[in-house]
């Protein structure tokens, strides 16, 4: 699943894998399926992106200052990747945060994701843990924590949306 865009934007969003139903049938990160829902509309009230999500890789939505990828880069048997599948696409997501030469930032979706962001980043994951609306600092680059926006973890009252948006709020003030 290619990232979506522009590679020179401060900001870059990482989630966990393609949704089946989502970023596998649209050809685009986070489109058609719940977490886009939530994700979406959260980047265009931050200024992170414009336009209207429709559920559409067609739609009028632009990122503006930001991108996003994922953890692994293929949807992985019974949407749960593998531990060796996060390791085996860690060299894409590190590959993609060495081509983003404006990058000064990352939001972690879910502890997957932020593992492999700090592996990517040349960080000791011991070193930095998980914790919801949380901010590190790993090899200059700040790390701000959301867990996954994905309908189970919204539906169960782990993450509702006014935390999400306060990791994109804590991230916008910090990229000012």
């Amino acid at each position: 699943m290619p990232s979506f865009g522009p590679i020179d934007a401060p900001l870059l969003i990482v989630g966990l894998a393609p949704g089946l139903q989502g970023a596998n049938r649209t050809g685009r990160p986070f489109t058609g399926d719940y977490a886009g829902d939530l994700l979406y509309p959260t980047l265009i009230e931050y200024g992170f992106a414009q336009g209207d999500y429709e559920e559409r890789p067609d739609d009028t939505v632009q990122m503006i200052g930001a991108r996003i990828s994922n953890a692994v880069r293929c949807v992985p048997p019974e949407n749960k990747p593998t531990t060796v599948e996060i390791k085996t696409c860690n060299d894409f997501l590190r590959a993609e945060i060495a081509a983003m030469p404006k990058l000064r930032a990352l939001i972690t979706l879910g502890g997957i994701a932020h593992n492999a962001a700090i592996v990517a980043l040349g960080g000791k994951r011991s070193s930095f843990k998980f914790v919801h609306a949380f901010q590190h600092s790993v090899g200059g680059i700040a790390l701000f924590n959301s867990y996954h926006c994905s309908r189970y973890n919204t539906n169960t009252g782990v993450l509702t949306t006014d935390m999400f948006r306060d990791v994109f709020a804590k991230a916008r003030k910090y990229l000012g």
